[in-house]
């Protein structure tokens, strides 16, 4: 481990709520220095040491110039962040390796619900994962005896997510008046994201009902279904590693290959990501598109809700590079994946042209999944979350050693020396 003491960690933007303000506590208890840049007042609302706050105020176009001069004037040598490819951190991290310092990425799980990523260098399409073969990870399992935990069955900590991103919608419509240059990254304002999680919360008994209704018409209906996993059309992942403009792009791939391909008694089952607000009228889009291909009475539509149920009874599975697909895997499940994803490795995704895939389906090989998702479990995924107190605690247990640690979680896993894991579920 790097002598704490030598060390001055810099955070740009987290996943909303506390986790980086309570990690950057508990790196300073270990001796490191650390300071955090904020865009807005959600950001600064979350860093609870306001002497090592810097706000950043300026024009967006005078970041790389501001950030490159931070990084000299601190001393910095750790840059820490959630995601790699919003425009402000892809800069970073471009200035950043250029000077040799080390990159810390946080991500949402790969392995959900009760995990999280963290990585070095870069995540998703990013990642060094997306250049690892099957063969070289269980290689680097040889000596490993952990057993493999079970996969999870749904989000546990759903709700606090939700609370944590309008809260921090809220500080960033009502008191953001030091911050006028901000712009988000996303294409909508922060007012139209703010009524878009208002209108959520207020039609969430809407919907609860409407997702009841329509999961229980395809569980009775008995007719064999592929399932379609829908991601928001905003995401990162999405957007930067996918080969698709829009999401209705998808739709209308997935739709004229089932029409074409599918045995005519088969279905089609899209199923929203839990967090879809709305900004996208996908049921529309999908029964217009069904409509026009002759199948609008084998689709179906499936506003968000658990997976899992869905999953033990379907065919198949169809995604761009969403990260439910590793419970599709899990089960064994036939997967087709359009975009660049961690878990597209030739042994368990399919390269069937989409038509032959929903025509007869080719299964993964398991075992070689089993070792892919083990390698990861000793490696990158961390039990516990961001946004609840039990997840939060579960993981900073266990992540602050390994930012402070000289090799990163898969180097540390090839030398023989993982950090210890721990794989209890976390307790909402």
């Amino acid at each position: 481990m790097h002598d704490p003491a030598t060390r001055c960690f810099l955070f740009l933007q987290g996943p909303h709520g506390p986790f980086f303000g309570q990690l950057g506590q508990m790196l300073t208890r270990a001796g490191a220095t650390c300071w955090r840049v904020g865009f807005n007042q959600g950001d600064a609302a979350f860093w609870p040491q306001r002497s090592t706050y810097i706000p950043f105020t300026d024009a967006p176009k005078v970041w790389p110039d501001r950030f490159a001069a931070l990084l000299g004037d601190k001393g910095v040598t750790d840059l820490v962040l959630y995601g790699d490819t919003r425009p402000i951190h892809a800069d970073a991290v471009r200035i950043a390796r250029s000077r040799g310092i080390e990159v810390h990425v946080f991500e949402e799980g790969y392995l959900r619900p009760y995990w999280v990523t963290y990585e070095r260098g870069g995540s998703n399409g990013n990642s060094a994962l997306m250049e690892m073969s099957v063969e070289g990870m269980k290689t680097a399992l040889a000596g490993a005896e952990t057993e493999l935990p079970p996969t999870p069955a749904h989000w546990g900590d759903m709700r606090h997510h939700v609370f944590y991103g309008a809260l921090y919608h809220t500080f960033v419509l009502l008191m953001n008046r030091a911050y006028r240059n901000f712009r988000p990254h996303r294409a909508l304002t922060v007012r139209e994201e703010f009524h878009l999680y208002l209108k959520r919360l207020f039609l969430a008994p809407a919907y609860w009902a409407d997702r009841r209704i329509a999961t229980w018409r395809v569980k009775r209906g008995g007719f064999p279904y592929h399932l379609a996993l829908l991601q928001l059309e905003h995401d990162s992942n999405f957007q930067m590693h996918s080969p698709f403009d829009t999401g209705e792009a998808f739709l209308k791939t997935v739709i004229e290959g089932f029409a074409t391909g599918a045995p005519a008694h088969h279905h089609l089952i899209f199923k929203a990501h839990p967090l879809e607000d709305g900004r996208v009228d996908q049921r529309r889009t999908i029964r217009a598109l069904a409509r026009a291909h002759g199948v609008a009475d084998r689709v179906h539509y499936i506003r968000g809700g658990k997976l899992a149920g869905l999953l033990d009874q379907a065919r198949s599975a169809v995604t761009v590079n969403s990260t439910a697909a590793q419970q599709v895997l899990w089960r064994g499940l036939p997967l087709k994946v359009f975009g660049e994803a961690v878990y597209a490795k030739p042994e368990f995704v399919s390269t069937q042209p989409l038509t032959d895939f929903f025509r007869l389906p080719v299964r993964p090989d398991a075992r070689a999944y089993r070792d892919y998702r083990r390698y990861l479990l000793e490696t990158s995924q961390i039990a516990g979350s961001y946004y609840s107190a039990p997840g939060r605690r579960q993981l900073l247990r266990q992540v602050t050693d390994m930012m402070l640690a000289r090799t990163d979680p898969y180097e540390a896993l090839r030398l023989g020396c993982p950090a210890p894991r721990r794989y209890l579920h976390v307790v909402n």
